[in-house]
């Protein structure tokens, strides 16, 4: 079996190296397509109107300057266009991608890619507490990790479905047990604008985060994260409502 990993916090971040540490499990034959630089939040974005720059890090492993999306087509298309990967890796994210991160999410993005190339992808992200991103469980994925996805290889993912996979921020023996999620829905008040001024006193912003206060919802990835669960979330690349799809096909006919 054949592995492309890859990324959005960049080349360097450690969680890309735990990452091959969890497809080395699975295969020796492992391909590292990382953004050369930090991508975190650019979703599904494509380069279009830069240029691809490749940089070999090491054997097998590359740097593009470039988006997680990029990364993914440049490997399947171009890098591995003769003998392609049999799954997608994405990640370990450094924090979750639940709720509507997963619009914003480049980590997620790869997976979305690799899906749409068709071949089986699978986004994995770590949480993180209040302590900040030094303290993280990354041996919570580590551990956890290879048994879900070789459980996942072998019923099979289904065409046009991605595997949103979330570790929560906890020791690996603290794992409450594996929910299988729907994506959840943080309230309006997440999303904040940070007004702060330089040194000449003139104005600049930073988008900011707030904790919730609402209770996630019954099922959802924000409840599993809260209860110490890992978090499987299916996410389909066909975005239509069939709800809406059907009730305005009948309002126009």
């Amino acid at each position: 079996m054949r592995i492309l990993i890859t990324n959005d916090d960049g080349i360097h971040a450690p969680g890309l190296k735990i990452l091959e540490n969890i497809a080395k499990t699975l295969t020796d034959d492992i391909y590292v397509v990382a953004p050369a630089t930090d991508q975190s939040g650019v979703a599904h974005s494509l380069s279009l109107n830069d240029p691809l720059r490749l940089r070999t890090i090491s054997d097998r492993h590359y740097a593009l300057k470039g988006t997680p999306t990029d990364c993914v087509i440049f490997a399947i298309r171009h890098l591995l266009k003769d003998n392609p990967p049999d799954l997608v890796l994405s990640g370990v994210n450094s924090g979750t991608n639940i709720a509507e991160d997963v619009t914003y999410s480049g980590t997620i993005a790869g997976a979305i890619e690799g899906t749409l190339l068709g071949v089986p992808s699978i986004a994995l992200s770590q949480a993180y507490g209040a302590s900040g991103r030094d303290h993280m469980h990354w041996n919570c994925a580590e551990q956890h990790a290879p048994g879900i996805i070789r459980r996942l290889l072998d019923n099979g993912i289904p065409k046009d479905v991605l595997i949103n996979l979330n570790f929560p921020n906890c020791a690996p023996a603290d794992i409450a047990g594996i929910a299988v999620t729907e994506q959840g829905r943080r309230d309006a008040h997440f999303l904040k604008i940070d007004e702060r001024a330089d040194g000449r006193g003139i104005p600049y912003y930073w988008i900011a985060f707030t904790r919730s206060l609402q209770l996630p919802g019954e099922g959802t990835d924000l409840e599993a994260m809260a209860l110490k669960k890992i978090s499987i979330t299916p996410l389909r690349i066909n975005l239509t409502d069939e709800p809406a799809r059907i009730q305005l096909a009948s309002l126009f006919g």
